[in-house]
């Protein structure tokens, strides 16, 4: 070779593979010549080696540290491959298996279930899904749509949702909170309050983040990566967003910063960064800006990234299941209530009288009492009214299930059926204690559980009825002179808080002129209510507005009117 063609800087100006390798003679640093190999053994075993050849292994001893591996991931097509590898030369050469744990991923399919290809023109450009929906939303959706090795239907629909759902809710959160935490200046400056001291929702909440810590971790060390970010999303969905902070607005409008305050600001801090810390497996970026943005302002944590600091830490004295599941019962008896109100046509801020509960047990109305007002203020009722379970109010009707009856008792059915019907409430309140019963037809021992039959209570005049399992929920639905007015002035106040946020501060001190109306009455009797929600320091009921800041409402469904909003 009288010159090297090998000095060129562009690479594709020559080949590296045989025959044109053998060209190639490199020098020793002692002057010998070094050529290619030419016997190979299949490259796989390159691969099985790796324990070995990262940390270039020359015969000494192996430390547990370095050998065998925790844990290994690759492709389903592997087992014929890496992983036997691995285990094959660890069996020869040491007599050990080359790793503890390994998860074996899946394919990923298009959303239908095929095979994706160039030539059926089903393949997703990975590039361009980052570009949109960015790597995190990517990520946790293919980690929490199904566990690792299952074949994932990727839908680009369902990446969008995890983005809105779980990141967009996260994010509205944390804007939440930094609102007003700028307002009122909040830097966790003040000592921890005691878990004792407070209030029953923030105790709450700290017990659910704590018992979420706990899910996690369990699950990142079982390998289920997919069970930890369900539960994180459950988390941050149905507890934190819609529960919480939902509840505990009010708390952080209040002016001054009492012991109460500071304990929302301080609860509500405590599971941001929390959740920062522990989704930062799974979305690296986003929980990094999350955890930079609140440690720059209190500096809790001397470290420059979420990955520097060490996954939380349980406490289990914080953890109060007692009040997880009494607030998880608040949280199911509301859930009925609003969707009776849906059903009703009535809308949420329409103050109603109440609901009527049967008891189930002595411990069942316990619990609820001690939540009650919670489950008032949500559901916007004035009371609950707590039934004996033989009451003759709420009256339940039985029929059998025959999807799941017919197959298993045939030809004695027409006579199950006969049965369930004839079943007294007694004996239906039995049913659904137990979850089952069990009697004799014909001879042949019978057993029903509560998915082979459908139990629905009758409504009655004026209310409307939902049953949940064994948990029944009536609403009264009857609208009074005085109910009515007050949900008149709640639907101003929702109005004038609409155009709060088109053009004030949050702080904002507001006059409010409006026109005369059907509302008269109701704003009159609840003035002292609107004004202090909406920081109105004066709000007079007029006969004509002519200004160009005028807007038009509609307080009554179909009487639009006009109100005019200034500082």
């Amino acid at each position: 070779m009288k010159e090297n063609p090998y000095q060129s800087a562009d690479f594709k100006s020559f080949d590296l593979h045989r025959p044109y390798i053998d060209n190639v003679v490199l020098v020793s640093p002692t002057g010998r010549k070094m050529m290619r190999e030419p016997d190979l053994i299949d490259v796989w075993f390159d691969s099985g080696a790796m324990p070995y050849a990262q940390i270039h292994y020359m015969g000494e001893d192996l430390t547990p540290e370095q050998f065998p591996a925790d844990f290994i991931a690759e492709g389903v097509d592997q087992t014929r491959g890496w992983f036997y590898t691995l285990h094959a030369i660890a069996t020869m050469c040491f007599d050990s298996v080359a790793f503890k744990n390994v998860i074996s991923n899946g394919l990923v399919l298009d959303k239908n279930g095929n095979k994706m290809s160039k030539r059926l023109g089903n393949a997703v450009d990975p590039f361009d899904t980052l570009s949109k929906q960015g790597p995190d939303a990517t990520r946790w959706y293919m980690i929490t749509n199904s566990q690792p090795w299952d074949n994932l239907k990727f839908d680009m629909a369902g990446v969008d949702e995890v983005r809105r759902k779980l990141f967009g809710t996260l994010y509205n959160t944390y804007s939440f909170f930094a609102l007003y935490a700028n307002i009122d200046g909040f830097e966790y400056k003040e000592p921890d309050l005691p878990i004792a001291e407070r209030p029953e929702i923030d105790r709450w909440i700290l017990s659910e983040l704590n018992t979420l810590i706990k899910t996690v971790d369990e699950a990142f060390g079982d390998y289920e990566p997919t069970r930890a970010g369900r539960a994180i999303q459950e988390f941050v969905d149905a507890n934190l967003s819609n529960w919480y902070v939902r509840l505990c607005r009010r708390r952080f409008w209040k002016g001054e910063m009492t012991a109460d305050k500071i304990s929302a600001y301080q609860t509500l801090y405590t599971c941001l960064e929390t959740l920062a810390r522990l989704m930062s497996p799974i979305a690296p970026f986003y929980s990094e800006r999350m955890f930079l943005d609140l440690n720059e302002v209190t500096h809790r944590f001397d470290a420059q990234s979420v990955h520097h600091v060490a996954f939380p830490e349980i406490h289990e004295e914080m953890i109060d299941k007692a009040l997880e599941e009494r607030m998880e019962l608040a949280q199911k008896i509301c859930s009925m209530g609003l969707s009776l109100r849906k059903k009703s046509n009535l809308r949420v801020r329409q103050p109603l009288a109440k609901i009527m509960l049967p008891v189930q047990s002595e411990t069942f109305r316990h619990q609820v009492e001690l939540v009650e007002n919670l489950i008032c203020s949500e559901l916007n009722i004035k009371g609950i009214e707590f039934l004996a379970p033989d009451n003759d109010i709420l009256v339940k009707r039985i029929k059998p299930n025959f999807k799941t009856l017919g197959p298993r008792y045939g030809k004695v059915m027409k006579a199950i059926s006969e049965r369930i019907q004839s079943f007294t409430q007694q004996q239906i309140n039995g049913l659904e204690a137990a979850g089952k019963c069990d009697f004799t037809i014909e001879g042949q021992p019978v057993e029903i559980l509560l998915s082979d039959v459908e139990i629905a209570t009758q409504d009655i005049p004026g209310w409307v009825v939902a049953n949940e399992g064994s948990l029944t929920v009536a609403l009264d639905i009857t609208v009074s002179d005085e109910l009515k007015a007050e949900g008149i002035a709640r639907e101003l106040v929702n109005r004038i808080q609409g155009i709060r946020k088109e053009g004030f501060e949050v702080t904002d001190r507001i006059h409010v002129d409006l026109l005369h109306g059907e509302w008269d009455e109701a704003v009159k009797t609840h003035m002292e209510y609107i004004c202090n929600e909406v920081l109105c320091t004066q709000l007079n009921l007029v006969d004509a507005i002519s200004d160009p800041a005028q807007q038009t409402i509609e307080i009554i469904e179909g009487q639009p009117t006009t109100i005019w909003v200034r500082k």
